[in-house]
């Protein structure tokens, strides 16, 4: 079984189409505006996703610069939305 931080990186990979790229996130990885895939849009994707995944509801006040900096932290966020 992937462990969660993998599984955000999966989901990452599948909704901003990053391929191979994806296996370079480590947890220090910068997310928001290091990506250009990341724009606005594409984070509603990705937290709509990590609420399918994980059957999570994420509130709109939740999601934030902070959340999405980077995968270390965006795993966090997950982490404490499945605890």
């Amino acid at each position: 079984m992937l462990d969660l931080k993998d599984q955000v990186r999966d989901i990452l990979r599948d909704v901003l189409s990053l391929g191979n790229r994806a296996d370079r996130l480590d947890s220090s990885s910068a997310l928001l505006g290091a990506l250009p895939e990341l724009d606005s849009m594409a984070v509603v994707s990705v937290i709509a996703a990590l609420e399918d995944r994980f059957d999570i509801t994420v509130d709109d006040d939740e999601i934030g610069g902070a959340t999405l900096t980077s995968l270390g932290s965006l795993v966090e966020f997950v982490s404490s939305k499945t605890s």
